[in-house]
């Protein structure tokens, strides 16, 4: 957790290798943990392990899963992830496990799929953050972002108590973080589990932070809101399973 991804240089100008997945798993700044078994992903990890150690990180589009792009694979939704590996470890049978940390946001501008020895995918991107100043607003923001995580209902969601967890876990502190840094994190961890469809890749695609920042505090308040008016209905002397109406 952190902003160590401002320090990772990105270069445009080569094709990155796709790593598609049914959903969103990663999402700049955030870490997430993978396991590569498929031999095609076996073969780009140790491609990229020679380069730059960075990946794209590819969401599957549902609306043509079953079909397929010249013969390489369903069709991939334009935003991706650029990852950055952090650790890796080569097991006994040649599979990977490994930590990437998110860096920017990208969209595919041109596909390529698997040509002679190269068994997987990877395609020229194009950056999709919107460049500039931190908007002012968001400090405000990251300050009601603190108070639904911190306090209220929302406290006792199981990934909001995870995150808090780790949080103190790193002698870190909510304030210390940026505001960009901390939205990407919420929502990966804490909004993602929510399980709205579509709703991680909405935060993907949007590359104005305050639109991001308006989105995940919208989740936020729509659980805030659920679980306040659910608060009355529960009491702890009734019989288990039982709520009073």
């Amino acid at each position: 957790m952190g902003e160590d991804t401002q320090q990772i240089r990105v270069h445009f100008g080569k094709p990155f290798p796709l790593f598609p997945l049914d959903g969103v798993v990663l999402l700049p700044h955030a870490m997430v943990r993978l396991f590569i078994f498929e031999p095609r992903y076996r073969q780009m990890l140790e491609s990229v392990l020679d380069g730059s150690g960075q990946i794209a990180m590819a969401v599957y589009d549902d609306e043509g899963r079953e079909e397929s792009l010249d013969g390489t694979g369903p069709p991939l939704k334009p935003a991706v992830c650029i990852g950055q590996i952090m650790q890796h470890e080569r097991m006994s049978d040649g599979n990977y496990r490994l930590w990437m940390q998110g860096v920017c946001r990208a969209q595919i501008e041109d596909e390529e799929g698997p040509q002679g020895d190269r068994l997987y995918r990877r395609a020229m991107l194009s950056p999709l953050e919107v460049q500039g100043d931190p908007d002012p607003s968001l400090k405000e923001a990251r300050d009601e972002l603190v108070r639904l995580l911190a306090e209220g209902p929302c406290h006792e969601l199981p990934s909001v108590r995870a995150l808090l967890e780790q949080v103190e876990e790193e002698d870190a502190e909510f304030a210390a973080i940026a505001p960009q840094v901390l939205f990407e994190i919420v929502g990966l961890s804490v909004v993602g589990a929510l399980d709205r469809r579509g709703l991680l890749y909405r935060l993907l695609e949007e590359g104005d932070p305050v639109e991001r920042a308006r989105c995940v505090l919208g989740e936020l308040r729509h659980v805030h809101a659920l679980m306040k008016r659910a608060e009355p209905q529960f009491d702890p002397e009734a019989p288990q399973g039982i709520s009073w109406n």
